[in-house]
């Protein structure tokens, strides 16, 4: 098993995402995702390379103060050159005072390119949010104007 390398891709989406350091997230997706939040956006799943994840998250994610997404309970399970992990995931959004926090379940999958994983399988499974529900709007809103 290579578990470290399998979680280090993993862990690096939500550190770049945090970090707003989109190079470092980028680079842990495959060429081709299959993209799946309907459980919280609605809508179908989406094929999508890594530019177009990352530029979606770029209309939404820096319109927060802060963002700190919280991993845990790795279950993998390591094929040949694939691999499925489900974890849990505690995301906590802020702006100013406000906070939004969502919680879920995420299942993913890789695939050993050219001895680095990719993932190419990105589904979240909302369980839970609370707080502000408003703050996801105006993140985006904020997100939208010029340099802030």
């Amino acid at each position: 098993m290579e578990t470290s390398d399998i979680l280090s891709v993993i862990q690096a989406v939500f550190k770049g995402a945090d970090a707003r350091d989109w190079p470092l997230a980028e680079q842990s997706f495959a060429p081709e995702v299959l993209y799946d939040y309907t459980s919280m956006a609605g809508g179908q799943p989406l094929t999508l390379t890594p530019a177009a994840i990352i530029g979606m998250w770029k209309q939404f994610l820096p319109g927060f103060d802060k963002t700190e997404h919280l991993i845990s309970d790795f279950k993998i399970t390591e094929e040949s050159n694939t691999a499925a992990v489900q974890f849990t995931g505690h995301a906590t959004h802020v702006i100013d005072k406000a906070v939004w926090i969502v919680e879920g379940t995420y299942e993913t999958k890789l695939t050993r390119l050219a001895d680095h994983w990719r993932l190419t399988f990105f589904k979240f499974n909302l369980q839970n949010q609370e707080g502000d529900l408003q703050l996801p709007a105006l993140a985006q809103e904020r997100a939208s104007q010029p340099q802030r």
